[in-house]
């Protein structure tokens, strides 16, 4: 990788950690900076000087940063490493509380440990009449099939008790939970979902994505203050884990109401660019006045949708052109007829919205992308940088029309880490090769926009760096990386959590890069990214986050 070297200087007027609002100049000095430029360049950095708008005056020697910054209070970071903030370009914010609040299975190895953690949850939670949960996964656990309610009655009985797949895609509930949404064996799978039933064609308690709306539809809504507390939670840990802004994946009325309101009144910690969820009536009503580009400072925008072509693979419910090769009799899930989704897509397009499909099997995947063939042109749209969410497991052929119909993957490193103990399972050595496929990808020369899908992953970004980079999880297994002809170098990694994901949310000119008139987001980590072993990047500590100039978390 080029690096551009600059001029070094030690200044030490302030401490590490020191909360630092922007009420003047302020020049952060002594600093170990990286940040890449408009030509892609790495670049060095001692000092970084900021407006008191939160704007970018000058970044390079210390010198020549004082010299632009004459009246400014000065901040030493004692030779720590400084970052342009991170950004993750898929994620579900309110998801991401609601996990903090609720029951965790993600580390539950075993059935029998979730179940236990699930009682133990009934027993500390006395008086919430319906329980939540979320992060089992059946693969791990071995079991080789999907757990059921007569299983969960053994641990809750007296209340329902709804919990999440790790991948959002699938819900297990107990008797109660099947018993309060009416579902029965004569009950018909919805379209794009599937109730999970035994030999006698009874329902066994877990239900395929849209089939999980049958339980969802009863729930108790959330209150605004339940709404704003899990917020809280969510911006607290995305600070936390050095997230300068992020992409929601697929927000309602409410969820928006919330971001302007905490806009509005400087609580938003994280930029957040929002996708519509779907094309109905939360689109309605929010398209109104057309695609919001920027909201408060560049804090808020929202001129995406987020729509779905199929479910996940880990619950078999992503579609696949040929069966699942470990279940011949399943194509997996298309959630709507090609006429369908297509009509959704140009309704976006034509009123001016970015569209953001999620796509994860090669059918999904084929299906996005001949309504992108069909529509950009008709709509005129193809500046508007539509995007294949995930775009997981895509046939060769098929990737190469990315590039050609001017598609961005918005792509999980992570998510690769975390499948490969099923994924060839699932598609077989053929299919594989053009599953989590970023070389591929960014050979051809399609610039992808990384992020984790938190809750569904941790929202780490540096977990997702380290996956990129080595193609393996956090125990350095397999050895050599999975299929890591596959991975990336990490100028790239780092440039598809900076640039690349600002690119794919039209922001690429005022964040993504420590650059003179950008807003000044960076971080303050523990270790030299560029210069640590690559298999020690999941360990990175974040000790400073900093948006448009203002410190948001610091570690003293």
């Amino acid at each position: 990788m080029r690096m551009i070297p600059l001029q070094c200087s030690l200044f030490a007027l302030a401490s590490l950690g020191a909360i630092a609002p922007a009420l003047a100049d302020t020049v952060i000095d002594n600093a170990n900076g990286y940040t890449l430029n408009s030509k892609n360049e790495l670049v060095r950095f001692s000092s970084l000087a900021f407006d008191d708008k939160g704007r970018i005056i000058a970044v390079g020697g210390a010198k020549e940063v004082a010299a632009k910054a004459k009246n400014a209070k000065h901040i030493d970071v004692q030779g720590k490493t400084v970052l342009p903030g991170l950004i993750d370009a898929h994620g579900h914010v309110f998801g991401l509380g609601e996990m903090l609040t609720q029951l965790d299975l993600s580390t539950s190895a075993t059935l029998a440990e979730a179940l236990k953690a699930a009682g133990d949850y009934a027993k500390a939670n006395p008086g919430q009449a319906w329980l939540r949960g979320r992060g089992w996964n059946q693969v791990i656990w071995k079991l080789d099939r999907f757990p059921t309610a007569a299983e969960l009655d053994t641990a809750v009985a007296d209340r329902p008790i709804w919990l999440e797949r790790v991948d959002g895609h699938a819900g297990w509930g107990n008797s109660r939970v099947l018993q309060l949404a009416g579902i029965t064996r004569d009950t018909p799978d919805p379209a794009g979902g599937k109730i999970v039933r035994d030999a006698s064609g009874n329902a066994t308690g877990v239900l395929i994505d849209s089939a999980q709306d049958l339980v969802t539809k009863v729930m108790p809504k959330q209150t605004e203050a339940e709404s704003r507390r899990v917020l809280d939670r969510s911006l607290q840990q995305i600070a936390r884990m050095g997230l300068t802004s992020v992409h929601d994946a697929g927000i309602a009325v409410g969820n928006d109401r919330l971001y302007r309101d905490y806009a509005d009144n400087n609580k938003l910690t994280t930029r957040v660019y929002g996708m519509i969820g779907d094309v109905a009536g939360d689109f309605d009503a929010l398209a109104t006045s057309g695609p919001l580009k920027s909201y408060a400072n560049d804090m808020y925008a929202l001129r995406s949708v987020k729509l779905y072509s199929d479910g996940a693979l880990g619950s078999r419910g992503a579609a696949l052109i040929e069966p699942y090769s470990d279940e011949p009799k399943s194509h997996g899930l298309l959630f709507r007829k090609s006429p369908d989704i297509y009509g959704l897509m140009e309704k976006a397009m034509k009123k001016g919205y970015q569209v953001n499909v999620h796509a994860i099997g090669d059918a999904g995947n084929r299906q996005i992308l001949d309504g992108y063939t069909k529509l950009v042109g008709r709509t005129a749209t193809g500046a508007l940088r539509h995007r294949m969410e995930h775009a997981q497991v895509v046939t060769m052929d098929d990737i190469a029309r990315f590039k050609e119909i001017g598609i961005v993957p918005s792509m999980q490193p992570t998510h690769a880490t975390s499948d490969m103990n099923m994924a060839e399972d699932r598609v077989g050595p053929k299919r594989i090769k053009g599953a989590y496929a970023w070389r591929t990808f960014l050979n051809q020369g399609s610039k992808i926009a990384c992020g984790s899908d938190f809750p569904v992953e941790s929202p780490n970004p540096f977990y997702g760096i380290h996956a990129a980079v080595t193609r393996q999880d956090a125990a350095g297994r397999p050895d050599g990386g999975w299929y890591a002809n596959e991975a990336m170098t990490l100028k790239e990694a780092f440039r598809c959590f900076t640039l690349d994901a600002a690119y794919a949310g039209h922001q690429e000119k005022i964040i993504g890069s420590l650059e003179k008139g950008k807003w000044a987001d960076f971080i303050v980590i523990d270790q030299d990214l560029f210069k640590m072993p690559a298999k020690d990047i999941h360990k990175t500590v974040v000790l400073q986050t900093w948006v448009g100039g203002k410190q948001v978390f610091g570690a003293r």
